[in-house]
């Protein structure tokens, strides 16, 4: 009877191959299948060895390639058929990547799994951008929240952004204006600094920023498109503050 491969829940990180792990790296130049999410950079997948068998399980909004449980099943079939399988995810597979439902699908079905974490798109993005998600002048608090999950307006947000703080916001490009509607009714200022972060940690990357008043208006005018991640918070200033300040003394 063939052994029952392992299941390999990989983090591809934010974009840029110099960011993976040294382990996700390994993995990828040995695995034979590897199932990767659409946002994967295609020079990461180019470091895969050259007979591996590339299955692209991408996922749009509301346009999947595969239901999430379909891809449960193929991990597990494949895993089952004696085949090592590289799961492999943007940034962290335990951030927003949901790299634990694959992971208990795989657990159930007895197949051994083991997670290689990775640079987290908000790290990643918050980096490549020079902003600072904590600073012990503006912010010791940070939060992760999905900007498209069913109910958006339904759910509480109540002391998630706002002095001290700093919110990151996966997947609300479409719903920026109901993010931002939602914040200021929860007591947030309009001219809360706020950055979109575009393609983080790429060639192509942008950053713009704004008060929180004009997200909707910044993100229409800008045409922007995913992969990007809104930060909130007074640390986006910071950085643009600082150059500005050193700009007006050097000019004194």
């Amino acid at each position: 009877m063939e052994q029952t491969g392992t299941v390999y829940l990989v983090g591809a990180g934010p974009g840029d191959p110099e960011l993976l792990t040294l382990r996700a790296a390994r993995l990828l130049q040995s695995a034979s299948l590897i199932v990767h999410d659409g946002l994967v950079d295609p020079a990461i997948l180019a470091m895969a060895r050259p007979d591996a068998t590339l299955i692209s399980v991408a996922k749009k909004r509301s346009k999947h390639t595969l239901p999430q449980d379909q891809i449960n099943a193929l991990l597990v079939r494949e895993a089952r058929a004696g085949r090592d399988v590289v799961r492999l995810k943007g940034g962290d597979p335990f951030v927003f990547g949901r790299g634990g439902e694959e992971m208990e699908d795989c657990y159930v079905a007895g197949v051994p799994v083991e997670v290689v974490p990775g640079i987290s798109a908000a790290n990643g993005a918050a980096a490549a951008a020079q902003i600072a998600l904590t600073h012990r002048d503006s912010a010791s608090i940070v939060s992760f929240v999905a900007g498209q999950c069913k109910g958006l307006n339904d759910q509480n947000w109540a002391g998630l952004a706002g002095p001290g703080r700093t919110l990151v916001i996966y997947m609300g490009v479409k719903t920026a204006p109901q993010i931002a509607e939602k914040l200021m009714e929860d007591g947030l200022t309009p001219d809360m600094p706020v950055a979109v972060i575009e393609n983080a940690a790429r060639p192509e990357m942008r950053v713009l920023r704004g008060p929180l008043a004009a997200l909707p208006d910044l993100v229409e005018r800008e045409k922007v498109i995913s992969p990007a991640l809104i930060v909130i918070g007074e640390v986006t200033a910071r950085a643009n503050n600082a150059v500005a300040q050193v700009a007006m003394e050097a000019a004194q």
